[in-house]
């Protein structure tokens, strides 16, 4: 197993390389100066040669390419010149220094993901951690409707095959799948938000922590998640229902499922011993994928009903070319995709005994 994370890990930071070198160069070679972005319209000649001073946009496209991956990097060289951009000086990074030689210091840091060009030189790490929290909160409710209900229906569909029971949930999966999750969303916004409000004392939009009527406290609203969960789970639902139903269905017809059925086990115990937990390893990879998708951005769910999550703060960060957002934001996507995939391989063994993990 040690081996196993080990490899798995080593694999990661490699994958990780790849996607921080193509996004730096990806939007490093886009049209416009970095420097002019930040600034706005309040820019001058002297503002710009002192952003560009503080930022490294004055380097040449190596130099800068070696700042960002220094600033990302845990174990990172700082020159000990005021003027020059790895300086360490106060409030920039959370370091320890670990030796100085000549001019230059190597520190242990938490990675820096800079700063954002439009919240006022706030930092982009500051960002996430206000937005992800929601986004994780809003992807877990999502998936969590979606195995609850999806299992349920799927064995029930398995169960009774060919039946007007088996085809009404089969007809509902396949409309969840093929409804694009922007409609469902201004669908279930409309009708529960605004047409059944007084029943459903449900909102069209809001997100998890919102100001009291005074202005002068957060606090949580438990029922602004109701809608975008649900409607977040709709298409991963049907995918378990379906995934969960064939495989079943395939799993059903196994000489030790017979076997069982033979010593006299009854149906439930066949079902829940031995058939669901065989059967699972195509909705473990499904769910999976769903997951991370989720988690990279509910973007249009998270839009409509005003979720202040991570896809709202891309789409935002988008429309304001605020480019330190958007690449923190595909970094923690990438890793975040990672550690899942590193998950499900484990969950797999555990599923699956003929999985090795070698």
């Amino acid at each position: 197993m040690l081996n196993y994370l080990l490899n798995k890990i080593f694999y990661a930071l490699l994958t990780l390389f790849g996607v921080v070198t193509v996004i730096f160069f990806l939007f490093n070679v886009l049209p416009g100066d970095p420097a002019q972005m930040m600034l706005g319209q309040n820019e001058d000649s002297a503002q710009l040669a002192i952003v560009k001073q503080k930022y490294g946009f004055d380097k040449p496209i190596s130099t800068q390419y070696f700042y960002y991956l220094n600033d990302l990097s845990p174990i990172s060289f700082h020159s000990n010149t005021e003027t020059d951009y790895t300086y360490l000086k106060e409030g920039k990074y959370t370091s320890v220094s670990l030796f100085t030689i000549g001019n230059t210091t190597t520190a242990l840091k938490f990675p820096y993901l800079r700063e954002s060009f439009t919240k006022q030189g706030k930092k982009v790490s500051q960002v996430l951690a206000e937005t992800l929290p929601n986004t994780f909160v809003l992807a877990v409710s999502a998936i969590c409707i979606a195995l609850l209900i999806g299992l349920i229906l799927g064995v029930v569909s398995a169960l009774y095959k060919d039946t007007w029971l088996d085809k009404v949930i089969q007809i509902v999966s396949t409309v969840g799948m093929s409804v694009p999750s922007f409609f469902s969303a201004i669908l279930f916004a409309w009708l529960f938000g605004f047409v059944l409000h007084k029943y459903t004392n449900l909102e069209m939009t809001g997100s998890l922590y919102e100001l009291d009527d005074y202005g002068e406290a957060m606090h949580i609203q438990l029922k602004n998640l109701i809608l975008p969960a649900i409607v977040l789970g709709i298409r991963p639902l049907a995918v378990v229902i379906q995934l969960l139903r064939n495989s079943l269905l395939e799993v059903f017809n196994q000489d030790y499922i017979r076997t069982a059925r033979a010593k006299g086990l009854s149906e439930y115990q066949i079902i829940r011993k031995h058939a669901v937990k065989n059967a699972l390893n195509p909705v473990v990879t499904a769910i999976s994928g769903w997951f991370a998708s989720m988690l990279a951005g509910a973007v249009f769910v998270e839009y409509i009903f005003g979720w202040n999550g991570l896809g709202k703060e891309i789409v935002n960060a988008l429309n304001t070319l605020d480019l330190p957002i958007i690449m923190g934001s595909v970094l923690i996507i990438a890793l975040l995709f990672i550690i899942i995939n590193i998950f499900v391989d484990i969950i797999y063994a555990w599923l699956d005994p003929k999985v090795k993990l070698e």
